[in-house]
């Protein structure tokens, strides 16, 4: 909690100081309590022991005694070693209200950090739709983007388009080569098209690519094959106009496709940029040109180049080809092109990408720092799972997101309705497509990236707490406050920007009220941590705790009771209502006025 951060450490230098404490370091161990009953920040105090000869939870009850409880500081105490401080509730009430912590309008005007942030993100291959385990990424990939732009940083995401890749080529053959009947044919022991998405280019284009992908198992036809998508491909890579016209041709309705799904999941991008233009602009060749003169340089018997990261303290696989036999060059080659021409336009670089990448990830990052640029920073992520395995669009054993999304949009609308029978159909719809898409965000969001997860429906469209449709209620509940007040004669805005003598209150404030006050408190703490740490479920499980404080706030403290307002109670709701919407818009779960 920073703002009380700034009053202990005055308070807790002289008393370190008094019992001949000489760390330096003792500020950067001042953190969080690691229990939230315990305290609002707390300093351990096991590395004083050996320097004073005394046990930490000696040291912890000796401080403890020469810090005094006034002003901001509300409570000391010592448990286990650790020095705990927390807050004095008056005075955080206080701080909130007014306006010492800044809540963030989700929807206006942030700070300016000054920061040029490039996010790249989903990036993934054109070739189907968009399933649960791609999903991922994007959604992971957007919450970062949304969090920095809400602590204040300039952000540019973006979509790095495979235009000229193996994936992409075997989508091209396919639709050039194989007619209707054909597809048909060869994926007869696979269900047939959906007709819910007969229009949607995604939809249909990947029967091909699975068609061609089945084919290329075929002993018969599979050497054919890969001679003509290999020229196709060898092409693409020394930048044949006509062949990258004819990839594009081929993947850009899927690519429309699966971007219509993620605009409604909320993602959006503010730039793409195709992996040919490295190839056809001429900066994979000057790169080629310049990492075969670099000294850890090495020529393969077939005439390939690579780097022998070795020299440069890399393990395993150390060996980098960048360059084949034929002259073209790699993927991981034009990626580092990608690189050197993004870091031309920021000031922090931030990749998504599946634990599956780490490797190359590696290099590229080696390499980068051998030219002399900086590594960019990776949000490594786990895979989601089906509970019959890992999910592709090769094998087609997938859960598409338009699906999901459809699936979660029924499932909400027969609560909504169950719930408010009052409600138009085209309220009940809108309701639930909101309640949908935010209930499949927040399930991703809310777990660590590097955890993988088996993805089951029934836990995505739970609606009971610990969800996003809880986080939700929980918001329109307290709008629901402020208009109930509204309705009766009050005037919510005149309340809400009164200047309360909060010193001159004699009651002890509820238990309820003061954790929902330490909860919004630490809320922009957490938003910085999670950003610094690329951690979006930390800020996902602050909101979701945001939600739980104010419904026991709301619980235990009447606002609106006999006609007559709580004033204090009503300006602490809908100051939440605010913390909340804001934590709402960072995370893409949508603020509703009502459910």
């Amino acid at each position: 909690m920073k703002i009380l951060r700034e009053h202990v450490e005055p308070v807790l230098s002289n008393a370190l100081e008094s019992i001949g404490i000489n760390n330096p370091n003792w500020e950067s161990m001042l953190a969080p309590s690691r229990e939230h009953s315990q305290g609002d920040l707390s300093l351990p105090c096991f590395p004083f022991a050996k320097q004073l000869g005394k046990s930490p939870n000696d040291i912890a009850e000796e401080l403890s005694k020469l810090v005094e409880t006034s002003g901001a500081i509300g409570q000391v105490n010592a448990i286990g070693g650790y020095l705990n401080f927390k807050a004095e509730s008056k005075w955080l009430a206080k701080q909130l209200l007014s306006g010492k912590v800044r809540v963030g309008d989700a929807f206006g005007a942030k700070p300016d950090t000054g920061r040029q942030v490039l996010i790249e993100h989903t990036s993934a291959n054109p070739n189907g739709p968009f399933h649960v385990g791609r999903a991922r990424n994007a959604i992971l990939g957007d919450t970062l983007v949304r969090l920095h732009r809400l602590l204040g940083n300039e952000v540019r995401a973006e979509y790095y388009v495979d235009d000229m890749g193996k994936q992409v080529g075997v989508l091209a053959w396919a639709l050039d080569n194989l007619s209707d009947q054909d597809v048909e044919n060869i994926l007869e022991d696979k269900d047939s098209a959906s007709t819910k998405w007969v229009n949607k280019a995604d939809h249909t284009r990947v029967r091909w690519y699975q068609a061609a992908q089945k084919l290329r198992k075929d002993d018969s036809k599979s050497e054919k094959m890969e001679q003509e998508i290999g020229k196709l491909v060898h092409a693409s890579e020394h930048g044949d106009e006509a062949v990258l016209q004819q990839f594009h041709d081929s993947f850009q309705p899927v690519l429309d496709g699966m971007l219509e799904t993620l605009g409604r999941l909320g993602i959006e991008f503010d730039q793409f940029t195709n992996e040919s233009m490295f190839v056809t602009n001429g900066d994979v060749a000057k790169l080629t040109q310049t990492l075969s003169e670099l000294d850890i340089h090495g020529v393969a018997d077939n005439g390939a180049e690579f780097l022998d990261l070795g020299a440069r303290g890399m393990k395993g696989k150390t060996e980098f080809f960048f360059k084949r036999g034929d002259g073209s060059s790699l993927y991981a080659t034009r990626d580092i092109a990608y690189h050197i021409w993004k870091w031309k336009q920021c000031d922090d670089l931030i990749n998504i990408l599946g634990e599956d990448h780490k490797l190359q990830s590696k290099q590229v990052g080696m390499t980068l720092q051998e030219l002399g640029h900086k590594v960019p920073e990776v949000l490594f992520y786990s895979f989601i799972k089906l509970p019959e395995g890992k999910m592709s669009t090769r094998r087609g054993n997938v859960v598409f997101m338009d699906d999901l999304l459809e699936e979660a949009k029924e499932h909400a609308s027969k609560i909504v309705r169950d719930l408010r029978s009052e409600y138009s159909e085209q309220e009940v719809s809108h309701i639930a497509e909101s309640v949908g898409r935010s209930a499949i965000r927040f399930n991703i969001i809310k777990v660590s990236p590097d955890k993988g997860f088996t993805f089951r429906w029934e836990e995505a469209l739970a609606f009971e707490a610990g969800s996003a449709p809880f986080i939700m209620y929980s918001h329109t509940r307290a709008l629901s406050i402020a208009k109930k007040c509204s309705d009766n004669g009050i005037d919510v805005e005149a309340i809400s920007n009164k200047n309360l003598e909060l010193e001159t209150i004699d009651l002890e404030l509820p238990d309820s009220l003061i954790d929902l006050l330490r909860c919004m408190a630490i809320q922009n703490d957490i938003l910085e941590r999670s950003v610094k740490q690329c951690r979006p479920n930390l800020f996902a499980n602050q909101v979701l705790n945001l939600a739980t404080s104010f419904n026991g706030f709301y619980r235990d403290c009447k606002i609106f009771d006999d006609g007559k307002v709580n004033e204090l109670y009503l300006q602490i709701s809908q100051l939440a209502s605010q913390f909340l919407k804001t934590g709402m818009e960072g995370l893409g779960i949508i603020p509703l006025e009502r459910m």
